[in-house]
């Protein structure tokens, strides 16, 4: 697959083994039961520290010790020896062996077994050559897509890919909630509820910037961009307010909406101009990595210079044109903003 580096698996899936089947009928007629047979095999080939843990405190110095059974060491070596492992039952005098109650068979199987949320698991690490996770990780799943699974066998993506799609999924949301949020408090502001969504037109110039100036500069959509994204929103709100505010103050003193549109883009072209260009310049640097560790900070900066570049650009014609649209043809007294009464002495 383009653009992966390395792939590893920690588990050895053909290692020697032994499969040992406990005849439970024969286990039961001893009085032995299949646990009791697998803790004396597991004591004899290591201890019993993890299935039975023992403490001895000493009295004296108050530190407390683990008390262990194993056997000598080198006691087992072949496969006689392990089945000639002596099994005790509570009610029998005499012992008997593990040959007598299972049955060996020589196999091959994993070197260690995974296991996440109870569910026996192969891991297979993937490693990226690059920083394009999500080409990747649709590569990967392509080829899942494309695989006939046996019966109760299933492949899921963690990892970085779980994380990213997180991440994505959260910034998916806070961009709508943003965007609903400046939308609530220009409703307030100007009482209306066709103005703010007017003025809301600069956002999706914004984003056309923004996918445009990352594919320019090779840039992925990673969490800094998106970041760029979410702060693209007041920024690019704010050159569209000017415009619309304008005209509708001048509006409410008499002027035509054709004419204060004209006037509003002409008189606010400069501030506009000004607060973005100095936004622009002052993440040049970071844009281009010029600095020591900003290399982690670039795409936010490129999302945002290339978001309020194109928003500049199309705002000053898309949100008139649409304010035009809606209002031109209202008569004068039913204009957005009413004038306000003469003061009366």
């Amino acid at each position: 697959l383009e653009g992966v580096s390395d792939v590893y698996i920690p588990q050895d899936l053909d290692a020697p083994s032994l499969e040992l089947d406990v005849d439970r009928d024969r286990a039961s007629q001893l009085g032995i039961s299949t646990r009791e047979v697998v803790s004396n095999v597991i004591t004899s080939l290591v201890s019993n520290q993890m299935i039975a843990p023992t403490f001895w405190l000493d009295p004296k110095s108050g530190n407390d010790y683990y008390l262990t059974v194993q056997y000598p060491e080198g006691h087992v070596k072949t496969l006689d020896d392990l089945k000639n492992i002596p099994l005790r039952a509570p009610n029998r005098p005499m012992p008997t062996t593990l040959d007598a109650v299972t049955t060996f068979d020589r196999a091959q199987g994993p070197t260690e077994v995974s296991h996440y949320q109870i569910r026996r698991v192969i891991d297979v690490y993937v490693s990226t050559s690059g920083e394009d996770l999500g080409e990747v990780t649709s590569g990967i799943e392509r080829i899942v897509a494309a695989t006939n699974l046996p019966d109760g066998v299933q492949v899921d993506l963690r990892g970085m890919a779980q994380a990213m799609r997180s991440s994505f999924q959260s910034f998916g949301i806070g961009l709508l909630l943003s965007s609903l949020l400046v939308y609530l408090i220009l409703v307030a502001q100007f009482r209306s509820f066709v103005q703010p969504f007017l003025i809301l037109l600069a956002v999706p110039m914004g984003l056309i910037g923004v996918l445009l100036a990352l594919w320019l500069t090779g840039t992925t959509l990673n969490v800094q961009s998106l970041m760029g994204v979410v702060m693209l929103v007041g920024i690019a709100t704010s050159n569209s307010i000017l415009i619309v505010d304008f005209a509708r103050h001048r509006i409410a003193d008499g002027a035509a909406v054709r004419d204060a549109i004209v006037e509003a883009c002409r008189v606010r072209l400069r501030p506009i101009l000004m607060t973005s260009l100095a936004t622009i310049i002052g993440l040049a640097p970071m844009a281009l990595q010029l600095g020591v560790g900003s290399e982690a900070y670039a795409p936010l900066a490129r999302a945002i210079i290339g978001g309020l570049a194109v928003s500049v650009a199309l705002t000053v014609f898309i949100v008139p044109a649409a304010y035009l649209l809606v209002y031109g043809r209202e008569p004068r007294r039913n204009s957005p903003v009413e004038p306000e009464a003469e003061a009366t002495a």
